[in-house]
């Protein structure tokens, strides 16, 4: 007998609607024999035992004959443990356990532990999305996936902890319609909760300049590298930008939640990735770790970091191949890895903020303390951050020492809730300003459109189109590039952050004052590394 259940298998950040068509031959042998087909990798083979384990410890009896397992399309690669729930519920279903003939309208998926009982998977987000685009109503899926799944609308949702829950649940279903409620959770009230963060900018004496450069670049999501002598901040100053950072909106929360959720990094209770994220990999980290990579291509930190911030501390103790890597997604937004067996890619849309000391002992230009490093060390240090990759950042301030008086001074620093206030305010602007004009960028990967959420995502049109200049910046912006040697790319840089810069000051046109302060951030490089 012939039964069929319906699956889904995770590819990249998407997933693909899986048919899982189980036969039974009848005659009976000395043992049963598990034949799996459609190109399953180890993890599907081994199902086999898992799920005969499973029914025989559900109370069910599996006569020995041969049953054969058909996960189509045949011509897709099939991996994971997703597959062990709707293997045994059609295997049930072939021998007659299931009232049901026809579970077109359902999607299950789950592990199968040898006692019956259900694990996670990873990836449930992009499958719930598959099965909503299909029109699948219904899935059934383990209980500490659920609100993961459950964030998605149009579809019915249910949580179950067993095979044997799963089958009754099938069973007490009439016309379609399981006899249970569906998880429903509120997506708006999870993005709406006031967030906390562990880290304020009050806790930050001095370092004003500093301050000022991290909220430009927390209102425009632009790239910031600090450079400064060791225990001047640099670190402390990372760690308390992401309480500066605009909230995520829904659709940015919910494709942040899918690469986690392919990862295997979600938190199961929250379902949602509600905060910015914060990524903050060591030195030590591989091209791979970094970008993505494997025979199966998973996300890597970059893509971790979607729609958040990524923190590359020491930065020039991270070998320079794996620093390289970063220039693709910095100027695309995306990255694509190529392998034999497929080709994927993964949206790397992140603010990197970067700290290095600016020699090997680290107190070059410092004025309480003696650099002892000649200047070929020096040269040879900074030079392990490329020009290439330099030109890609918007930001770069120096951040000297604090002096004793700032830093034993009584009165305190602006918290982040005022400086957040602010960012919020020119954000605001800019979301208001791109929805007016349908702005929209075209990611170089994939060819597909994104939405412009911030200043640093503009493209050539809407540069041109939001950041015209008057003469007296026309003039001074040119004098700028002809006296620094500045790329191209340095000069739409420097409009994207002068735009900023106005969009904090509620300005509609872009100053003088803005482009002088624009240019002045990017004077660091000419310094250390001319």
């Amino acid at each position: 007998m012939l039964f069929k259940a319906r699956s889904a298998a995770v590819y990249g950040i998407d997933a693909n609607i899986i048919d899982v068509e189980v036969d039974f031959s009848g005659a009976k042998l000395d043992k049963e024999i598990f034949a799996t087909v459609g190109l399953p990798d180890a993890a599907v083979r081994e199902s086999r035992d898992r799920v005969r384990s499973a029914i025989k410890n559900s109370g069910f009896d599996i006569p020995p004959t041969r049953i054969t397992i058909n996960l189509a399309p045949a011509d897709l690669k099939k991996e994971g443990s997703g597959f062990d729930l709707p293997i045994a519920i059609g295997i049930l279903g072939a021998y007659g356990a299931l009232q049901s003939k026809d579970l077109s309208d359902y999607l299950l998926v789950g592990e199968l532990g040898l006692d019956g009982s259900l694990r996670a998977v990873q990836g449930m987000l992009p499958i719930a999305i598959a099965a909503r685009e299909k029109g699948i109503r219904n899935l059934l899926i383990p209980a500490s996936n659920a609100r993961e799944a459950a964030v998605v609308e149009g579809v019915n949702v249910y949580p179950v902890l067993s095979l044997l829950e799963v089958r009754a649940l099938l069973n007490g279903a009439t016309l379609g319609v399981i006899q249970a409620a569906p998880l429903k959770v509120a997506t708006s009230d999870l993005l709406d909760e006031l967030q906390h963060f562990p880290f304020d900018f009050k806790d930050v004496r001095g370092q004003h300049v500093a301050k000022r450069a991290l909220e430009v670049a927390a209102a425009g999501g632009h790239n910031i590298l600090m450079i400064g002598p060791p225990g001047s901040g640099k670190t402390m100053l990372a760690k308390r930008l992401p309480s500066i950072l605009a909230p995520l909106s829904f659709e940015e929360a919910l494709e942040t939640t899918k690469i986690h959720s392919v990862a295997g990094v979600l938190d199961a209770e929250q379902g949602l990735v509600t905060h910015r994220p914060f990524r903050s990999p060591h030195h030590t980290i591989s091209d791979a770790g970094l970008i993505g990579g494997g025979m199966m291509p998973r996300p890597g930190e970059v893509s971790l970091a979607h729609n958040g911030l990524l923190f590359l501390d020491e930065l020039p103790e991270f070998p320079r191949n794996v620093l390289e890597v970063l220039r693709q997604p910095l100027e695309d937004g995306m990255v694509t890895i190529a392998r034999a067996a497929m080709s994927l890619s993964f949206p790397a849309r992140f603010m990197l903020a970067a700290a290095m000391n600016p020699c090997p002992c680290g107190y070059f230009n410092d004025k309480s303390r003696e650099c002892m490093c000649t200047p070929p060390m020096i040269q040879r240090y900074v030079s392990k951050v490329s020009g290439p990759l330099l030109d890609r950042i918007d930001i770069h301030i120096e951040v000297p020492a604090v002096q004793y008086k700032e830093l034993r001074g009584g009165s305190a620093s602006e918290g982040s809730s005022e400086i957040r206030a602010r960012v919020l305010k020119a954000r605001e602007r800019q979301r208001d300003r791109f929805a007016q004009a349908g702005d929209r960028t075209r990611g170089t990967a994939t060819g597909a459109s994104r939405q412009v959420y911030a200043n640093s995502q503009m493209g050539t049109q809407q540069i041109r189109m939001h950041c015209e200049l008057n003469s007296d910046a026309e003039r001074l912006l040119e004098r700028a590039m002809q006296q620094q040697g500045l790329s191209a790319r340095a000069h739409d840089r420097i409009l994207k952050v002068a735009r900023t810069i106005a969009d904090l000051e509620e300005s509609n046109e872009i100053a003088v004052k803005h482009i002088a302060e624009a240019i002045q951030y990017r004077t660091l490089d000419r310094s250390y590394w001319s």
